[in-house]
């Protein structure tokens, strides 16, 4: 693994998750905002690696698959503490609602995955690259989860009613990206003896 640039945000993205767990448990008032500011920096490293990767030319094999996996890890660990809180509960609009929209998010990322590990597999990776949709459902489950994290009204604005519809939107996105990803895999899932 080249430790450049990219690589080490990548690195930092993955040692926030356990901190921001950490503390977003503390018993503190305050302890949701300190950990919506550092779910906020660890999705601001998810930017600036693949910018910077890109502007300065460090990609590394280690980037490409950490990348992905460090976002995916991010995300599940924010929507299970939220599911499982139960102040989440009494704020949303409807808990079952909000229970079944993460659990898309979360089936979405495993069966995308999936998909492209089979894909890799059969030499057909490049069909289910990552999309514009996929770009746009990545920055707005970080948003709406950074919203709901810091819960508190900002200026007046409902920033948690704000992020639980970002997060309703993101799941839209999150299906309409699966969607565009089967279809592209689809000659490949429906030809038959593509095993090896």
């Amino acid at each position: 693994m080249p430790l450049n640039i990219p690589n080490l945000l990548t690195l930092l993205r993955l040692a926030l998750i356990p901190l921001f767990v950490a503390v977003y448990y503390l018993p503190y008032v305050h302890a949701s905002i300190v950990a919506a500011i550092i779910f906020t920096a660890a999705g601001v490293t998810d930017w600036l690696d693949g910018y910077l990767a890109r502007r300065l030319a460090q990609y590394s094999p280690f980037g490409e698959f950490m990348d992905p996996v460090a976002d995916k890890l991010m995300v599940a660990a924010a929507l299970v503490m939220l599911i499982a809180d139960p102040r989440i509960h009494s704020l949303v609009i409807d808990s079952r609602l909000f229970g079944v929209v993460s659990l898309i998010i979360l089936g979405r990322e495993i069966a995308v995955s999936a998909l492209r590990e089979w894909m890799a597999e059969i030499g057909k990776r490049s069909r289910v690259a990552v999309s514009v949709v996929g770009k746009f459902k990545t920055s707005s489950q970080m948003v709406a989860i950074g919203f709901l994290i810091w819960r508190e009204p900002i200026f007046e604005l409902p920033i948690f009613r704000i992020g639980e519809w970002l997060l309703y939107i993101a799941a839209t996105l999150t299906l309409w990206s699966m969607i565009v990803y089967l279809r592209a895999a689809w000659p490949s899932l429906i030809q038959p003896g593509n095993r090896k």
